[in-house]
């Protein structure tokens, strides 16, 4: 399901740990130059990594940096942040949604393996700040993934007020990632077809 307005800008970001070349987030910038060469992606970190600082950055200042990031690439670009698609993988996917429930104006939404519960602690929902949500939703999960179920996710995502879709791919919460590329590309309107990936290269989302 295609993005109704067509989005000048997508910034994405890592999970917690990560940088901005988390595999992950290099590959969705490489299929997007082929296959949406107008649309600018910006692979992003949070500012604890720039301080050589690991694990995850405090929510505050985390979602604080998201709506920062989409403010400067809409100055860059000269459009409205309503024109800028923004999301990440697993924290930062959460993060942005966050900083879009706070009511940053934005294009799409994009939750890539999003932390619905810690593996094991399904009571420990991450689901307060959804229902706020008005921005159309694209969410790729495992089928496997222990941050939450197919079924934990179609329920407690249904609180996102916005056109909301949910695509299933093989794997965990590190899925397979041509079928990740795929459902991104579908999303902001894309239609070249994925392109085979160099040989040694991951084929896992990470």
């Amino acid at each position: 399901m295609p993005l109704t307005t067509t989005p000048a800008g997508l910034v994405v970001l890592p999970g917690a740990g990560g940088d901005r070349d988390q595999p992950a987030l290099v590959a969705i910038e490489r299929d997007l130059a082929q296959a949406a060469p107008n649309l600018r992606v910006v692979r992003a970190h949070f500012a604890n990594r720039d301080a050589g600082k690991k694990g995850p950055e405090r929510p505050a200042v985390a979602v604080a940096h998201v709506a920062a990031l989409v403010s400067e690439l809409a100055r860059e670009l000269d459009v409205p942040t309503s024109r800028i698609a923004v999301g990440g993988r697993s924290f930062g996917g959460r993060m942005a949604s966050m900083a879009v429930a706070d009511g940053l104006a934005v294009a799409g939404l994009l939750l890539l393996s999003y932390p619905l519960h810690p593996p094991g602690r399904p009571e420990n929902l991450r689901t307060d700040h959804l229902g706020a949500i008005t921005a159309p939703t694209l969410a790729v999960t495992g089928e496997r993934d222990p941050f939450g179920t197919p079924t934990e996710m179609r329920e407690h995502l249904a609180a996102i007020t916005g056109p909301t879709e949910i695509v299933l791919v093989p794997g965990n919460h590190s899925p397979a990632l041509g079928p990740v590329l795929a459902a991104v590309r579908a999303w902001v309107g894309a239609s070249a077809q994925w392109p085979r990936l160099p040989a040694g290269e991951s084929k896992v989302a990470r």
